[in-house]
């Protein structure tokens, strides 16, 4: 029953317009005066910096005066407001639109910058106070950092369902209904992974010929892709989600991801940093040792590999055992020889025996994910 991963894809970006230029005839003069020195933006910076408070309070309407040369005018507020916008990766992905415009001297001026938002103060102050409760219902004070990831990607895809009209761009409509576009899973996991003191980015790219939006996580001081969108496996919401698209180097999600923007690099292999961490000894290996499984990275052991039909139902057995109805394996051999290996497990009193099979990634072997019923 082998199947590709399901497509998700945004249809909407982000939008500029700049105006510029076209002066209202009913517009005053802005003059400089001694009195109001303090009230005038003078650097990129500090338009930066009033432009950033605006965007936080989500203000519509903002007026900024500028004391300066304004034969360049145009430049710096560009730079000030993209700096603004990439200073806050949250409210860069909720701004639906804006729009400026400005009249002065060749000293001054009064800038008005109009911004639309895809969420209100109150709807992201919503989304701050459910992020909060939410960790405290999925985070326990004992978790390490790897831990908490887990949770909060598993949280998001087991409690998101792909938007289908593709109409739900914002964390705070995947929260109160249940269903988000892509850049609403990566807005809510950006806010729980920020709630819990972790460092993410939000990457802008494309997968395949489509516009996407994804996480880029650090931990212990190295970068990884996170993209809980193509993570979600379509089915309903509870359901097991997949680790297909966890925290991933930049060459391995390059194979259907892309980007222009620059990130930090992500060059380190997840499962490697997590077996240095598992092997280390110490009172959290047998963690680090757990997350693996949880993971599906136990196949990547040196013993992990089957290639006979008995020890394909050694690995059956022990499931059984625990009153499971799926396990992965890593198989050695070919997919031919696979279908008759399977065949064998109906001796166990197995029914409607199944299976998915795909390469191991780093090896020559297949990963393969066997579901059953009993009789």
């Amino acid at each position: 029953m082998g199947q590709s991963m399901p497509k998700r894809w945004i249809t909407a970006s982000l939008a500029g317009a700049l105006l510029l230029g076209n002066i209202p005839a009913d517009w005053n003069l802005i003059r400089a005066s001694a009195a109001s020195e303090q009230a005038y933006a003078t650097t990129v910076l500090e338009l930066q910096q009033e432009v950033a408070e605006g965007l936080k309070a989500r203000n519509t309407s903002m007026t900024i005066k500028y004391k300066g040369p304004t034969r360049n005018l145009q430049s710096l507020l560009k730079k000030a407001i993209e700096g603004a916008l990439d200073s806050d990766p949250y409210t860069k992905y909720i701004v639906d639109r804006y729009t400026y415009s400005w009249r002065g001297t060749s000293g001054a001026a009064k800038i008005i910058l109009s911004v639309g938002y895809r969420e209100t103060a109150g709807q992201s102050a919503y989304v701050d106070q459910r992020a909060v409760a939410i960790l405290q219902d999925i985070v326990r004070p004992e978790m390490n950092d790897h831990q908490k990831v887990k949770a909060i990607h598993d949280y998001v895809v087991q409690h998101l369902q792909y938007d289908k009209e593709l109409e739900k761009y914002t964390a705070y409509e995947g929260l109160r209904s249940g269903e988000a576009v892509c850049q609403g899973y990566t807005l809510l996991a950006y806010k729980l992974l920020e709630k819990a003191g972790i460092a993410n980015l939000i990457v802008e790219g494309t997968a395949g010929s489509r516009l996407h939006a994804w996480n880029l996580v650090k931990l212990d001081n190295r970068w990884y892709h996170l993209d809980t969108t193509w993570d979600d496996p379509l089915s309903p919401s509870g359901q097991q989600p997949s680790y297909k698209y966890y925290l991933l180097t930049d060459s391995q999600i390059r194979r259907d991801h892309n980007w222009k923007n620059k990130y930090p690099a992500a060059s380190t292999l997840y499962r490697e940093s997590l077996n240095v961490l598992a092997s280390g000894g110490g009172a959290e290996a047998a963690e680090y040792e757990t997350l693996k499984r949880q993971l599906g990275f136990q196949l990547y052991d040196q013993d992990a590999a089957v290639g006979t039909a008995s020890e394909l139902q050694n690995q059956v057995k022990r499931e059984l055992e625990s009153g499971g109805l799926t396990v992965t394996v890593r198989y050695a051999g070919t997919e031919r020889r696979l279908v008759q290996d399977l065949g064998s497990l109906y001796d166990l009193s197995l029914a409607n025996v199944r299976y998915l099979s795909e390469p191991l990634e780093g090896t020559d072997d297949l990963r393969v994910e066997i579901h059953w019923e009993n009789r």
